[in-house]
């Protein structure tokens, strides 16, 4: 399982003091004296970073392309070398002096995971040789006394080993020569890697957290939800859609609740995927969503419960998960006394028949109810891992069934005389009966909605099967 590390913040302002947060992370990782060592990957863009990343947690988490400016977020890993164990962070490619509103969000959380590491992979390309880039991360990293490890990338011949002497001029005591994409030369840098990381204390295993997954649309408010929840600027946000690329993990431990929450890429029509890169993202968001417990379905108020929404709230619900509909922005929406009741009204009877879904109307930007959103996740969490006693299950339900009994088929009638609940993840129930076959899809969703009013399963699916006696 991925490691995801959370560093507490104070602050409450999501365009905080870049400097004043850094010392609230010196603070909090001095606290924390247990946390395992942190490595970060840094460097221009397009020099490998991500797939060295992808090749030392041994799984492929950080979107790779020959574009550059894939990766955009901090995304973090574990892995280990020689029975050590460290934290690893890929970082966006660093540039100097750009326009682009991506490259000077990404600056900003590339010296952040420079401040949180204990030492620092720096990374070059042997193909383009030593570059003004390069010689700007240099300059970036003299300010930090912790120990770095200038990797040349992408030399994987003899031609390009001797190609690789000119690093020497960043001023670097000793390089290592490596090609990330077959793994040729990481041994010789892990065995150094691993002598400079600070000795910790024995770590407890990490336990199984939940998986809240934050979905929807782009420039619904994902990223903005989740950096208002952490009080910290964790990922980049900009009116831009699609600025979200790979599913990231952020480890909540506040205010008596813990569990990851996962930030992923706004998922759009098929038709309107049109880059290589977007289909990864998207395809990444929908494996968030099946790998989670609940998911987190962020919507645009000013947009609506519209039909691509609709789309990842039945994804969600097919792959059983609980679900928790935020509706965003709604600070923007003109109203009454009655909008908040008739909004409510259209979204569920869109999620017809699955209506039991709790929906909560926050405005991310004013941090309206968002601890609300949390608070209700992980009741949702919870109903979804209840377990009900057989006994009590049948002392409820049999009465009921037997009161109103499955309509006869063809003369031939139904008897149910018992009933479980299956032991998987999610809530379902198997109904033994003379014969099965005969029960109608009605029937079984009268049973599922005498469950809901028997036992509390707001925002989880129930599924209901009919099985012989």
């Amino acid at each position: 399982m991925i490691l995801v590390r959370f560093l507490g913040s104070h602050t409450t302002k999501l365009d905080c003091d870049l400097e004043f947060f850094l010392q609230i992370v010196k603070l909090t990782f001095a606290a924390n004296k247990k946390d395992m060592s942190i490595v970060a990957i840094v460097g221009r863009p397009n020099v490998g970073k991500s797939t060295l990343f992808n090749r030392l947690i041994q799984r492929r988490e950080a979107i790779v392309d020959a574009v550059s400016g894939v990766t955009r977020d901090r995304h973090y890993g574990k892995s280990d070398w020689n029975g050590k164990v460290f934290s690893l962070i890929d970082t966006g490619g660093y540039v100097v002096g750009s326009d682009d509103v991506f490259e000077s969000e990404i600056d900003k959380q590339v010296e952040l995971a420079i401040d949180e590491a204990d030492a620092i992979i720096f990374m070059t390309d042997v193909v383009s040789g030593v570059t003004g880039m390069d010689e700007e991360v240099t300059k970036l990293l003299r300010k930090c006394a912790k120990p770095i490890f200038l990797v040349v990338n992408k030399v994987d011949s003899a031609k390009r080993t001797n190609d690789a002497i000119e690093f020497y001029s960043l001023g670097f005591e000793k390089y290592y020569i490596m090609s990330s994409i077959n793994g040729s030369g990481t041994g010789e840098l892990l065995d150094d890697l691993i002598k400079v990381l600070p000795k910790e204390e024995e770590v407890e295993e990490e336990s199984e957290l939940p998986r809240f997954a934050v979905v929807g649309r782009p420039n619904a408010g994902k990223s903005s939800f989740i950096n208002a929840l952490i009080g910290e600027n964790r990922y980049i946000v900009t009116d831009i859609a699609g600025t979200t690329r790979d599913s990231i993990d952020t480890h909540y431990n506040r205010f008596g609740f813990e569990f990851n929450l996962v930030d992923t890429a706004g998922i759009r029509r098929k038709s309107k995927v049109k880059e290589d890169l977007e289909f990864y993202s998207v395809m990444r968001s929908v494996r968030a969503i099946e790998h989670c417990d609940v998911a987190i379905l962020v919507l645009d108020a000013t947009r609506g419960f519209d039909g691509q929404v609709q789309k990842i709230f039945w994804l969600a619900q097919k792959n059983n998960k609980g679900i928790v509909i935020l509706v965003n922005k709604w600070d923007l929406v003109e109203k009454d006394h009655k909008s908040v009741k008739e909004f409510e009204k259209l979204i569920r009877l869109q999620c017809e028949p699955f209506t039991d879904v709790p929906i909560i109307f926050i405005s991310v930007l004013t941090k309206q109810r968002i601890f609300k959103a949390i608070e209700t996740a992980v009741e949702v969490f919870k109903n979804r891992s209840k377990k009900i006693k057989t006994s009590e299950l049948n002392e409820l339900m049999l009465p009921i069934i037997e009161a109103y009994s499955p309509p006869a088929y063809k003369g031939k009638y139904v008897k149910i005389k018992y009933c479980m609940q299956l032991p998987i993840p999610y809530p379902s129930f198997a109904f033994f009966a003379n014969l099965p076959q005969y029960v109608k899809d009605p029937y079984k969703r009268f049973l599922e909605n005498k469950l809901r009013e028997k036992f509390d399963f707001h925002g989880v699916p129930i599924t209901v099967y009919l099985r012989k006696k």
